[in-house]
């Protein structure tokens, strides 16, 4: 199948000749928290010289735990979101967990993200296409690389076909998720922008009894993996402090060592694009 055109976000282009990264903390903690991870990534990719949307979730749906910190919400979420974007010049991209979320997010966001655990929801799609924003999808834990197809049509079918996918790894046995770095071939050879998912790749699920843990330190190895296997760009949470973080903190990576990340993934799709 032909390769598909660039799927433009604001000023970024997913499937062009750069690398794009998605970078950002897990959850909102607070307004002042991302504020200053907009401001130091922002810094970051600008002396690197790289392509990014800035990633923030204003809700945490799917907590292992009730007790587990969620988000400041939709509507506060969003309207953060939407200034650092304007403020800083950078696109923004956030998930959506429902129609009305959709339909919210839609008119701040740049780019809606679909949860994997919720990438078949028909509604959540249907809701996500009439936006006409770009979406990213992420490919269930539970899905093969070639059941992507399925969503790729719903999308098309809602009258959006400005979308890309994300491998975030997929179930192995209990607690446990493993990267098939075939994923990436399969997904880009049916015609689809990829984007490779390193933390959320590095989960074990539940794996602390009630909350996730993960071996963030093995979410460079695999983003390093995924560029060369070949794919449109990364996906990593980064924090300044992941020992501290309200969510995720196990697989997001420090923010001071971003920059040695980017340039390595930099030199490596370099050299097998």
């Amino acid at each position: 199948m032909a390769k598909p055109k660039p799927l433009r976000v604001a000023k970024v282009s997913i499937g062009g000749k750069q690398p794009v990264f998605i970078l950002g903390p897990c959850v909102i903690e607070s307004e002042k928290f991302v504020w200053r991870m907009a401001n130091k990534i922002v810094q970051v990719c600008t002396a690197e010289d790289v392509d990014f949307i800035f990633k923030a979730s204003y809700d945490k749906a799917n907590r292992t735990s009730v007790h587990s910190f969620r988000g400041i919400g939709v509507h506060d979420g969003c309207e953060i979101l939407w200034a650092i974007g304007r403020e800083l010049k950078v696109p923004v991209t956030t998930d959506v967990h429902s129609p009305a979320e959709a339909e919210i997010a839609g008119e701040k966001i740049d780019m809606l993200q679909i949860p994997a655990f919720l990438c078949r929801q028909t509604d959540l799609l249907c809701a996500a296409a009439k936006t006409d924003r770009p979406i990213n999808v992420k490919k269930g834990q539970f899905l093969a690389p070639w059941d992507v197809r399925n969503i790729a049509e719903k999308l098309t079918a809602f009258g959006n076909s400005q979308f890309c996918f994300t491998e975030r790894g997929t179930m192995f046995g209990y607690n446990n998720l493993v990267a098939d770095m075939r994923s990436l071939y399969w997904m880009r050879q049916a015609g689809y922008r990829v984007i490779f998912d390193a933390t959320h790749s590095v989960q074990r699920p539940g794996g602390a009894g009630d909350s996730t843990s993960g071996d963030g330190i093995l979410a460079p190895v695999l983003a390093r993996a995924a560029m060369a296997a070949g794919c449109d760009g990364i996906f990593m949470e980064v924090h300044e402090n992941p020992r501290r973080a309200l969510s995720d903190g196990p697989n997001q990576i420090p923010l001071s060592d971003l920059p040695k990340h980017l340039r390595m993934l930099k030199a490596i799709h370099a050299s097998v694009s």
